[in-house]
């Protein structure tokens, strides 16, 4: 049996726990920070955002800056389950999350994405929500905004007749035109294509019609600021033995091919393609690509920094061009802006061998980072295959400039064309410039890229005419 002091000392003994554990508490919430939350951003914003179509993970961080612990009693999507947005807290996807410890002096990532319904307007509208955090009994939020804009989706269809430009169009897989169909894409209209996609002309015909302050533009179909110079974005605008086309006023950028032509239907008379008064830039292999027997004629085209060439004639095939920029600038490891190839081996192993019947530049400049802006590579067997050249009036790179040949006429050599700002992508020139004046007028058109006139005797080489 127990004595009385027994239980007297489990009492004491219960009471020293009890204020122990009390005393231990206490500490402990003292230990904890009071203070509230900072945040790397107080808007999460996404530029235009294509409505149904998801748009890139944006990052925010949440910082304790206190030397202590703290606990965020709730953090919240406010427009909850109904809400645009998802958000995801340090590699957790939710809409409420609670009781979130942040370490002394330590971070943690918020990540957000938005995909928005269709807002039936030809115009942008923005769509907002927020994240809220409660913390030692203060509400904070960051701010979630995004522009969500309607437009015309196209997945693997075929398209004739005239495309509305009153909302832009965007392409999953490819915009097609079929045998024997047009397509007229007129002036103003703006088309996004997502990854690996293409406007593909098979045995058609496509009327880019766009003008000189009003231009149709292709692109990639990612809006963000970051992907404004981001490279293979898409494949290009492909033309398959099609029927006589016109891209007209045009801008094709940060694809993987820009203008791509594959052979020629054999009806046609006169050119596969022909581009006026375009630019065509930033694609990870080439500006153009001629293929195996496609015919292009181009005028006042600026063509440059691509990963590989401006213009690559592959397997034969004819071209005419005049007054064009072909520029080396961006290229992978100093290549040059035109390269013609007559022959290619395929992969069924068998090379095949195209001639070139007609190869025309004239006041045009072929310039860059390397010290050939211009590469030959053909075979003639013998004189069977043609390989027909005709360079007159131009501005051209070379090592080894090309002396006593026909078929370059009125060349100016390695002189440096002055172009205003390599880094700003701006190719005009100063009035000193090699090019000012430099042309020839017989191969001469009346109106530069931009629609200025062009002296009647002596024009600019290139692009553009600066009077």
């Amino acid at each position: 049996m127990k004595s009385l002091k027994t239980y007297l000392y489990l009492g004491s003994l219960l009471s020293a726990i009890a204020l122990a554990m009390s005393t231990s508490s206490c500490k402990k919430d003292l230990l904890l920070s009071t203070d509230n939350l900072e945040f790397s951003v107080d808007t999460v914003l996404f530029d235009t955002v294509f409505t149904s179509i998801g748009s890139i993970t944006k990052r925010f961080k949440i910082y304790n800056r206190s030397n202590r612990p703290v606990i965020v009693d709730e953090v919240r999507l406010a427009g909850g389950s109904a809400s645009s947005y998802r958000f995801n807290l340090d590699g957790v996807s939710g809409i409420l999350f609670q009781d979130v410890r942040i370490p002394a002096n330590d971070s943690l990532f918020g990540f957000v994405e938005v995909t928005l319904g269709e807002n039936n307007l030809n115009g942008p509208l923005i769509i907002e929500d927020s994240i809220l955090f409660s913390t030692n009994g203060v509400e904070q939020r960051v701010l979630l905004a995004a522009w969500g804009q309607d437009a015309y989706f196209h997945y693997n269809d075929v398209n004739s007749g005239v495309w509305p430009n009153d909302k832009p169009h965007v392409v999953y897989g490819f915009a097609g035109i079929d045998s024997a169909q047009v397509l007229t894409i007129p002036a103003g209209t703006n088309i996004y294509l997502h990854k690996n996609s293409l406007i593909y002309v098979f045995k058609g015909s496509l009327h880019i019609a766009g003008e000189v302050n009003n231009k149709v533009t292709i692109q990639g179909d990612r809006l963000e600021a970051f992907y404004d110079d981001v490279k293979g974005q898409y494949y290009g605008v492909y033309f398959q033995e099609a029927l006589p086309s016109l891209i007209e006023h045009a801008v094709i950028k940060n694809g993987t091919a820009g203008v791509h032509v594959f052979s020629e239907d054999p009806s046609n008379t006169g050119y596969t393609v022909e581009i006026r008064n375009s630019e065509i830039y930033n694609h990870s292999s080439y500006g153009i690509f001629n293929y195996s027997g496609g015919k292009i004629k181009g005028d006042n085209l600026l063509v440059h920094n691509n990963n590989f060439y401006a213009l690559f004639v592959l397997e034969g095939g004819d071209y005419n061009f005049s007054h064009c920029h072909f520029l080396g600038y961006g290229t992978d490891g100093n290549q040059p802006a035109v390269a013609i190839k007559n022959y290619f081996t395929r992969s069924d192993g068998i090379t095949y061998i195209g001639g070139i019947n007609e190869g025309t530049i004239n006041n045009s400049v072929l310039f860059g980072n390397g010290e050939n802006q211009l590469v030959y590579d053909t075979i003639t067997q013998g004189g069977a295959v043609p390989i027909v050249y005709d360079y007159q009036y131009n501005l051209i790179q070379l090592a080894s400039p090309v002396t006593g040949d026909p078929g370059f006429s009125n060349i100016i050599w390695n002189l440096n064309p002055l172009f205003t700002n390599l880094e700003e992508l701006d190719y005009t020139f100063p009035s000193n410039s090699p090019l000012n004046n430099g042309g020839g007028a017989l191969f001469s058109n009346f109106f530069d890229i931009e629609e200025a006139p062009r002296d009647p005797t002596l024009p600019d080489i290139g692009v553009f005419e600066i009077n």
